[in-house]
């Protein structure tokens, strides 16, 4: 089976909605990487506007899963390391939305890109701060039994 985005020759359309989508919204902020080995992935550094927070900049990484866009692309803190016990993943990735919602709040496979995902990692980042401060998450929360098991994810 070929690559979602088609191959370094053959760029598939959906992959070049995508650059233009990341182009037109954050310009040159993002870059995009093509390994030769695994997935394709964003990555960009993002200033958090806040007073006294010690290190402003922050290098997000946007990675696109194998089965893209059934899934949604991924959100990673690179620098400076963060770990949240609140919407994180144990490998970093940040939880950014509630599947539950569907597709009007939540990923959207005809509708949402990089784009979306790059901007709800750049919300997070307030929330978290937001959070550190008044030990609450700001928004709407699913109260979910700490007991209960969390299902496998993907990869």
């Amino acid at each position: 089976m070929s690559a979602w985005w088609g191959t370094r020759n053959n760029v598939s359309p959906r992959l070049r909605l995508e650059v233009e989508a990341m182009r037109a919204t954050f310009e040159n902020t993002f870059k995009l990487n093509v390994p030769s080995t695994g997935r394709l992935y964003w990555e960009g550094w993002i200033e958090v506007n806040l007073a006294n927070l010690k290190q402003p900049l922050h290098r997000l990484k946007i990675e696109y899963p194998d089965d893209y866009p059934s899934r949604p692309a991924e959100a990673y803190v690179l620098e400076p390391r963060i770990y949240s016990e609140k919407h994180q993943y144990e490998d970093g990735q940040l939880c950014l939305f509630n599947p539950k919602d569907g597709e009007h709040y939540g990923w959207n496979p005809s509708r949402s890109t990089a784009v979306t995902v790059a901007g709800w990692a750049v919300q997070w980042l307030y929330a978290y701060y937001t959070w550190r401060a008044t030990k609450e998450w700001p928004g709407i929360e699913e109260r979910v039994d700490p007991n209960t098991p969390l299902p496998p994810r993907r990869r």
